[in-house]
């Protein structure tokens, strides 16, 4: 198994950046630029991946009481990750993003897979930044 994980700062409120990531038609707005999940029946999404131009079959669960989002592959298993927002006090929040590939051998590099987890970050940054900046907050 090859498990990634990454965490960043916010300069938001927890419960405001995890308005961002718990709503799966938001998604689009933060995952990497060449991800993009179609929302099916809940938890059911369809994930299209451009490199490879394919679709997956996978979920996506908000647990707005945890402020914590899961998501994997829906009928095979070997993906797996989730997104935990947690309150460090003064306004602030931290995310923490995590990954696990079950079968190593299919796993991305970890430089492919580290910058896909930082860029993921700095979009969802952007966008909170955004959100706090239209509603003053």
């Amino acid at each position: 198994m090859a498990e990634f994980e990454r965490s960043k700062t916010f300069p938001a409120l927890p419960e405001l950046v995890f308005d961002q990531v718990g709503e799966v038609a938001l998604a689009d707005r933060w995952l990497p630029h060449e991800l993009h999940v179609r929302p099916e029946e809940p938890p059911a999404v369809t994930v299209h991946e451009d490199r490879s131009g394919e679709d997956a079959a996978g979920l996506f669960r908000a647990e707005p009481e945890q402020l914590r989002v899961e998501w994997g592959t829906r009928d095979d298993g070997r993906y797996a990750g989730w997104l935990q927002v947690a309150g460090t006090g003064s306004g602030a929040s931290e995310v923490t993003v995590h990954l696990s590939f079950f079968d190593e051998n299919h796993a991305p590099s970890e430089e492919i897979v580290n910058e896909a987890l930082d860029e993921s970050l700095d979009r969802l940054d952007e966008q909170v930044r955004l959100r706090v900046t239209h509603t003053g907050g």
